[in-house]
């Protein structure tokens, strides 16, 4: 987190007004928000923290899962940390071209309330465990992928998940980095907002928030030493 202050401070003095800062190093979500507040002068909306390496995940599995190209998949939702109490959200996508939802397509909610989830929140542990070392090509490609979506905008109709400064949207504390479903036009994000959020749903959203704040706590008390 000193790290994250530091460079905080660097982009403060140094960068443009305009800068794109994403924060990749775990923990992304309060590392972010370590950065972005030793940054007081460049926007909050300049800031955010990489989930789509769990989005791209989240998407890929439910691919594979009904049997059609990644491409088609769309609207999967990331909530909140980029840690294991993070929430991947399949009930607001859809299958292109139909419209399929992808609950219906996948047919199969033990598996997309269970399994699916675990999946996608322990699949960076897991990779280190048989490996012995990061997905990194995976990471590049998520962050690739971010940057693109941010400065050249999302299809209409279309979002990714993106660890972003909660406006209070949904519930969710103003000020915790926390990762949303997000359009971009004209090199600026968009919250999507009114989503409908069914009890299991936000009681999945309100314990990553939690360990958010727990993060944000720490953070506040170490830098304060």
């Amino acid at each position: 987190m000193i790290f994250f202050r530091v460079q905080g401070q660097a982009i403060d003095r140094h960068a443009s007004r305009n800068v794109k800062v994403l924060v990749v190093g775990n923990p992304a979500n309060t590392n972010c928000f370590v950065c972005r507040h030793f940054a007081p002068s460049i926007p909050a909306k300049n800031f955010s923290a990489l989930t789509r390496l769990d989005h791209n995940r989240a998407t890929s599995e439910v691919a594979h899962k009904i049997g059609v190209n990644v491409e088609n998949v769309k609207n999967v939702i990331v909530w909140g940390n980029h840690s294991d109490t993070q929430f991947p959200d399949v009930n607001h996508g859809y299958i292109k071209p139909d419209g399929t939802p992808l609950r219906e397509a996948v047919n199969d909610n033990d598996f997309l309330n269970g399994p699916f989830l675990t999946f996608v929140q322990k699949r960076g542990g897991e990779i280190m465990a048989k490996r012995g070392f990061s997905s990194a090509m995976s990471a590049a490609k998520a962050i690739a992928d971010h940057m693109r979506d941010w400065v050249y905008g999302t299809p209409e109709g279309e979002w990714v998940s993106m660890g972003v400064e909660s406006d209070g949207s949904y519930g969710i504390n103003e000020g915790v980095i926390y990762s949303f479903p997000c359009e971009c036009r004209q090199g600026e994000y968009q919250i999507v907002k009114n989503l409908e959020i069914d009890d299991w749903s936000r009681g999945k959203m309100t314990t990553t928030l939690e360990e958010l704040i727990t993060e944000r706590d720490l953070a506040h008390e170490l830098l304060s030493k």
